[in-house]
């Protein structure tokens, strides 16, 4: 799993939420919409986020040491967690508050009616070409799963961060576009927190897939059914019957630990015991390339 892939689509998202963040702050200083107000911190937020994705995957390259003797890895996944909280906290509890303020206290939007509209019909486009970055980097990962179980299966977290994002993105353009509309129609300013408590809700649902996601992923999971069956297929072979246990969890995205109890052919040669050893871990990274940390143990099978 490379993160080459990822990278291209935070940094698009990034440059297309740094654009259209200070555009939608410039429509709210002229109208005072609501749900401009709301769009701009959620861009903003977004914009943040992507930034954090970064840091977590320069901090995750950095080498094993006494410290950390299973590396860095692991940074990725806690800066993951870490924007599923803020796009929480910033983004979806920050729209909810001004929804209930513009709820209580509703203004029609009387200046620059037309400078809302065009901006977010703008923002839609911008966001569409960022989505569509994710959606071709994370295409070829996919391996014939539906888009579903690619963001709860992968252990890459970058990709299923900014295609959430990037998704939310959009649909929090629409529900915006939305309230405006129905406000300038009306007049009714009601309708502008309609569309900004839409976009809370929103940014607080998708953030609550992302701590799910990303929590289980920072506790440790183990190698799908699929690769755990052929890790125990490729450490059968030449000087071993079988394997007594095994125990796997992925350290990061890229590298998956094995830990196992093989059951070697009996034998007085420690020599050929390691050899045997050394042939069960070229053939088990031969067939899950993330298997970069493995310790066997070996035994001898019991009834």
């Amino acid at each position: 799993m490379s993160t080459e892939g990822g990278s291209k689509a935070i940094i698009a998202a990034l440059g297309a939420n740094l654009g259209i963040a200070v555009t939608k702050f410039i429509a709210f200083g002229l109208t005072q919409s609501s749900s401009m107000l709301a769009e701009g911190i959620h861009s903003l937020a977004d914009s943040g986020n992507q930034v954090l994705l970064l840091v977590g995957g320069k901090r995750a390259e950095r080498k094993a040491n006494a410290e950390h003797p299973f590396g860095y890895g692991r940074s990725r996944y806690l800066y993951a967690f870490i924007v599923s909280v803020i796009l929480f906290s910033v983004g979806g509890l920050f729209a909810l508050y001004e929804a209930y303020h513009k709820w209580e206290h509703p203004e029609p939007i009387e200046n620059w009616q037309w400078v809302p509209v065009v901006v977010l019909l703008i923002a839609i486009s911008m966001e569409g070409f960022s989505l569509r970055t994710a959606i071709k980097e994370a295409s070829p990962q996919r391996e014939g799963r539906n888009w579903w179980r690619f963001i709860r299966e992968t252990k890459s977290p970058e990709l299923p961060v900014v295609l959430l994002e990037d998704t939310a993105a959009e649909l929090g353009l629409v529900f915006a576009l939305f309230g405006v509309s129905l406000t300038l129609v009306t007049g009714d300013g009601r309708w502008d927190a309609v569309g900004t408590a839409m976009i809370g809700l929103l940014l607080i649902v998708v953030a609550g897939i992302l701590a799910t996601e990303t929590s289980s992923l920072l506790v440790g999971e183990g190698a799908d059914a699929a690769d755990l069956a052929r890790i125990k297929a490729a450490l059968v072979g030449d000087g071993v019957n079988g394997v007594i246990h095994i125990r796997t969890m992925y350290v990061g995205p890229d590298e998956l630990m094995v830990a196992a109890k093989i059951a070697v052919v009996p034998t007085e040669s420690a020599v050929e015991v390691a050899d045997a050893i050394n042939e069960a871990e070229v053939r088990v990274r031969a067939a899950v390339p993330e298997a970069k940390l493995i310790f066997l143990e070996p035994d001898i099978a019991r009834s």
